[in-house]
């Protein structure tokens, strides 16, 4: 099947898995150096999700990526490959999804990961800038997202893909009944085949050089607009939940 008709066929199909990126591109290698795979395990099953260093002890990531263990990977490109010197392994001490997180409606989609150690920085492992308080996103806006997820119907990739994503203005992401553009931006071209699924879920929406939005959320069907939480609102809590938890580390 010719890639654009596959890719078709997947943002048709009416039971597609919700979350990876589509019509995306593969990254220079340790491009991104702030990308964290997620290995997750829940009951039953082992899922995969992005996340975001944004401080050596500290991923951001969404709050639906919670799960009964999780291991965080930084500094890879290609995750099947064990030998990248640039890769490390770290498990999650603490889960910290915000208090306010709906399963149901998907608000507040938003968890920091407490690290057992603190991560080495490197030319491959590196923080991802938060916004400052006010910062806004505006539609017309080009950010990007990257991710680890499938780029077809039933493939994963291995390498870090990476797609560019249009801000949209808020009506159109009323369909959603949950939507709240307080706490949640409008993503993605309803016009192109360039999208992000639930296997880079919890990647940051990278705008300039800053992290404005957590891949949260959208169609069953993949087509775009999405939905992704909207970093601004939570920088007290980010702060404060932050410095909570270092408190409590042992000297």
């Amino acid at each position: 099947m010719q890639p654009f008709l596959l890719l078709m066929a997947f943002l048709l199909a009416p039971q597609a898995e919700a979350g990876k990126i589509i019509g995306g591109h593969e990254v220079e290698p340790h491009s991104r150096p702030y990308m964290a795979y997620l290995r997750v395990k829940k009951p039953g099953y082992t899922a995969r999700c992005g996340g975001f260093l944004v401080r050596e002890d500290f991923v951001l990531t969404a709050a639906h990526c919670q799960g009964c263990n999780i291991t965080v990977t930084l500094g890879a490109h290609n995750i099947s490959n064990k030998s990248e010197s640039t890769q490390q392994v770290i498990k999650v001490k603490k889960s910290i999804p915000h208090p306010k997180y709906d399963r149901k409606t998907k608000a507040n989609d938003i968890m920091l990961l407490q690290l057992e150690r603190e991560a080495k920085l490197t030319n491959a492992v590196s923080v991802l800038r938060l916004p400052k308080k006010g910062v806004m996103v505006k539609p017309g806006m080009m950010c990007r997202v990257a991710g680890w997820g499938c780029y077809n119907l039933i493939n994963t990739s291995d390498v870090l893909l990476e797609v560019q994503l249009e801000i949209q203005t808020d009506d159109l992401c009323n369909s959603y009944r949950s939507y709240n553009k307080s706490i949640e931006i409008c993503v993605g071209n309803p016009n192109k085949i360039q999208s992000t699924f639930s296997g880079d879920s919890g990647g940051p929406l990278v705008c300039g050089n800053l992290a404005l939005g957590i891949v949260s959320f959208g169609n069953d069907n993949g087509k775009p607009p999405r939905v992704e939480t909207k970093i601004s609102s939570f920088l007290s809590w980010i702060k404060e939940t932050m410095r909570r938890f270092q408190l409590q580390r042992p000297d």
